[in-house]
């Protein structure tokens, strides 16, 4: 998911590694129970609303519970607070826009620290199901035959249904030798399984890569001409932008003409580095991605640096359902502006843009302020990229360690 300085959150969770109405309350009429509630600090709406609310709701219901609720005297105020300013945020139907208590800001604050120990795996919601976006490579999920697009029924013994990514990140992680069961339904298969995972410590890699080539018979003997350059990007970090270029050089040196970029199970990172990387192939000024705000608000447009020295080298695009957010904003720009061809399966489609408020001292709203578009046009959210060539591995494929989309993109280059 793309991150720029504010917090552009696949998260989804951010990454499953480790694993009000402001100050006070808006208040138009007096309260029912106005004595029994103390500590409200009186404010003016912070805008002009578009439409007349009726706030005597909440207060009705407020007072009804201190005048009728039988252990009024074991409840907790401020709970009762934040439980109502969560449903709010809930109600907009958004997975990604969460109210974050005390307790959930603290964690969260750890989580972007990079202070990882759970499972890694990136998790989101798909079709109001919690669904892993992708694990990570070397962890311990992956180990565990955890894939992308893993429908998550249960955590342990509680149910995800209606779940929140981030209470769900609190389920899954934990500290490294301890285990986690997940319950989880695999694409094309009718029962569910149970898959026991060992939390440990999550080392995130950034990328690899190799050359391929196709196998002829010379005198006898196979020759394999590696003319093909692999590039397999886990992650758009801050250090991704900065050891691309160093693949691309050592694919100079190497003289390899053509490239693969392989995006499967990328769940994303910094917008910033997926718009360096998509200017070695863009000039400078090209559409990247924009930022569309809504409203009348104008978009913010990123263009290209114009480094652009691999335009014209023929270039193949991997992706799959774990390809999310950065990933997207840089496969569909090099889609739209015809620099390479799309294969494997429809992305995620993590297209949206997260900002970290701070509401109070110990409480934040992660709110979703703006939605991806591609140079075309495309909504990233609309359900993702749908692949120029798609190619779905099946589980035959997985069992004799075939990768036909691999396969695809080397039979395209020759």
């Amino acid at each position: 998911m793309p991150v720029s300085k504010k917090f552009l959150l696949i998260l989804v969770a951010f990454l499953v590694l480790a694993g009000v109405f402001g100050s006070g309350l808006y208040i138009g009429i007096k309260l029912p129970a106005e004595s029994k509630v103390v500590g409200i600090i009186q404010k003016e709406s912070p805008t002009e609303l578009p439409e007349e609310v009726d706030f005597s709701l909440f207060w009705n219901v407020w007072g009804r519970i201190e005048n009728k609720y039988v252990d009024i005297a074991k409840i907790k105020r401020q709970e009762m607070l934040y439980g109502a300013i969560e449903g709010m945020v809930k109600s907009l139907g958004d997975p990604y826009s969460v109210f974050l208590t005390p307790e959930k800001n603290k964690e969260f604050q750890i989580e972007i620290s990079g202070e990882f120990q759970g499972v890694g795996m990136e998790i989101g919601i798909k079709k109001n199901i919690l669904t892993v976006i992708a694990p990570l490579k070397g962890t311990p999920a992956e180990r565990a035959g955890i894939m992308a697009g893993d429908k998550i029924l249960k955590i342990g013994d509680v149910s995800s249904a209606d779940i929140a990514v981030d209470e769900a990140v609190k389920l899954i992680r934990g500290p490294k030798g301890t285990k986690v069961k997940l319950t989880i339904l695999r694409n094309g298969e009718d029962e569910s399984r149970s898959i026991e995972i060992e939390r440990d410590v999550i080392k995130i890699p950034v990328l690899d890569t190799e050359t391929k080539g196709s196998e002829a018979a010379e005198n006898g003997k196979k020759i394999v001409p590696k003319d093909i350059f692999v590039i397999k990007l886990y992650n758009f970090s801050e250090n991704s932008p900065l050891l691309f270029r160093q693949a691309l050089r050592q694919m100079l040196e190497g003289g390899q003409k053509k490239l693969i970029l392989d995006l499967r199970n990328n769940p994303g990172g910094f917008l910033e580095a997926s718009v360096d990387i998509a200017s070695w192939f863009l000039s400078q000024g090209e559409i990247v991605v924009s930022e569309n705000y809504g409203k009348n608000i104008p978009s913010t447009v990123h263009r290209s640096k114009g480094y652009n020295i691999f335009k014209g080298v023929p270039t193949v695009v991997l992706v799959n359902q774990g390809s999310a957010s950065a990933a997207e904003i840089l496969a569909g720009a090099l889609k739209d502006h015809g620099i390479a061809k799309l294969v494997g399966e429809r992305t995620f489609g993590k297209g949206s843009v997260q900002e970290l408020l701070p509401v109070s001292r110990e409480t934040s709203l992660k709110i979703t302020i703006a939605k991806w578009v591609t140079p075309k046009g495309y909504s990233i959210s609309e359900g993702g990229l749908l692949p120029d060539i798609e190619i779905k591995p099946t589980k035959a494929d997985r069992e004799a360690k075939r990768d036909p989309v691999m396969e695809k993109a080397i039979e395209m280059l020759k």
